[in-house]
């Protein structure tokens, strides 16, 4: 069975609202978009790369899709980022969006989302990858689908934006099983449920 991982860049106060870019998503007047950028380094680098060659599939929110859909396809093809996230399989959640979908090799599920995941973690393979994507996450929180937490953790408190631990979702104990810390003062955790409970 496919590990469903769940990797998510985090300011100190557990804000993942538009990392990357200053206009990815400025939804209730977020203005602080792309600010992990200054804390990107070598660690990281390496971190991310490793996390993703283990990965076969992308399942992703349609605004992280639509983001990543406007960036990849048309990065530089030695970019190894690049060739990475072009050659995976995408499943894209969303209600308004029509297939065909325009990046390679990307699937539509508009349906029952925790049933349509579970039966793409049933998959023999690499491990299933859902960057970003807030609110599909809270799906996945929300029905247990998730094996493993990999966060990256600035040292930012950001004071508002939209949260990857929102009220209302269900208790779960963590355990960590991986720790470093990059030279940016990044933290980056891999936490898994904690069965003991």
């Amino acid at each position: 069975m496919r590990k469903l991982i769940l990797s998510e860049f985090l300011s100190l106060d557990g804000v993942m609202q538009a990392p990357g870019l200053p206009d990815e998503d400025r939804s209730g007047g977020f203005e602080h978009g792309g600010w992990q950028v200054q804390y990107w380094d070598d660690v990281a680098g390496s971190e991310i790369m490793g996390a993703l060659a283990a990965t076969e599939v992308l399942l992703l929110g349609r605004v992280t899709y639509e983001v990543f859909a406007a960036f990849w396809p048309t990065a530089p093809a030695e970019d190894p980022f690049a060739r990475l996230m072009n050659g995976f399989t995408k499943y894209v959640v969303s209600t308004t969006l029509r297939e065909p979908l325009e990046w390679t090799d990307s699937h539509l599920i508009a349906g029952d989302v925790p049933a349509e995941v579970a039966r793409l973690k049933q998959g023999g393979g690499k491990d299933i990858a859902v960057i970003g994507s807030g609110e599909l996450a809270q799906t996945l929180m929300q029905h247990g689908l998730v094996d493993e937490y990999r966060l990256m953790i600035m040292p930012l408190v950001l004071g508002g934006g939209k949260r990857l631990f929102r009220d209302g979702n269900p208790k779960t104990s963590l355990r960590l099983v991986d720790g470093k810390t990059s030279s940016t003062g990044v933290l980056l955790a891999t936490y898994v449920p904690d069965s003991r409970e």
